[in-house]
């Protein structure tokens, strides 16, 4: 039970793990635990678009694809130009003592080979997190939005995944709160008692 709650507090080290990447777009801010929250609603829809694949596998593959950065931290793009990080050794460590590690080990292996249609999924719901946050800068008005958009939509490998990608850059991200333009928002208080 020990192994089972250093897991769990290990796993818990991602809400304090930053994504680096943000510092260098000037605005915004998020812990990987957040970046895979949002990642693994979107390989859940993503699975379901598809409709021929194995959604419980794509959503197991975002959920735990940036667990190894409990150990190494979120290494960004520049990072990644200089300094390498043994991933397989952290993989290997924190999955070796779990009754279940050899899974985690097995869908993180099969998220960074890319070469499966549930890891090609995978992989696009990581990016199209990225495309969401993005867009939701570029809204609030940060000019550099639009030049990371552009090579983060190169990286989309599905059509289900383009085709999703399209409809986010053309929707504006507070239409989902925001789309009823009514009376509610001058007299809500006076409604809600009716």
């Amino acid at each position: 039970m020990v192994k089972l709650a250093n897991f769990l507090f290990e796993a818990g080290m991602l809400k304090r793990t930053p994504r680096s990447g943000f510092q260098f777009l000037g605005s915004g801010a998020e812990s990987v635990a957040e970046h895979i929250f949002r990642t693994v609603y979107i390989g859940y829809v993503l699975g379901n678009m598809d409709g021929g694949v194995d959604t419980d596998r794509i959503i197991k593959m975002c959920l735990f694809h940036d667990l190894p950065e409990a150990r190494t931290g979120d290494m960004n793009y520049v990072n990644k130009k200089y300094v390498t990080v043994d991933e397989k050794k952290a993989v290997d460590e924190l999955t070796g003592s779990l009754p279940f590690g050899e899974e985690i080990k097995t869908l993180i292996e099969e998220f960074n080979a890319c070469e499966t249609r549930e890891a090609r999924l995978a992989g696009d719901a990581d990016q199209l997190e990225l495309i969401l946050a993005l867009k939701e800068y570029k809204d609030l008005g940060n000019a550099y939005a639009d030049e990371w958009l552009e090579f983060a939509i190169k990286r989309l490998k599905s059509d289900v995944a383009i085709d999703l990608a399209k409809s986010i850059l053309s929707t504006d991200s507070s239409l989902w709160w925001f789309s009823d333009k009514s009376d509610w928002w001058i007299n809500a208080k006076k409604m809600l008692k009716n």
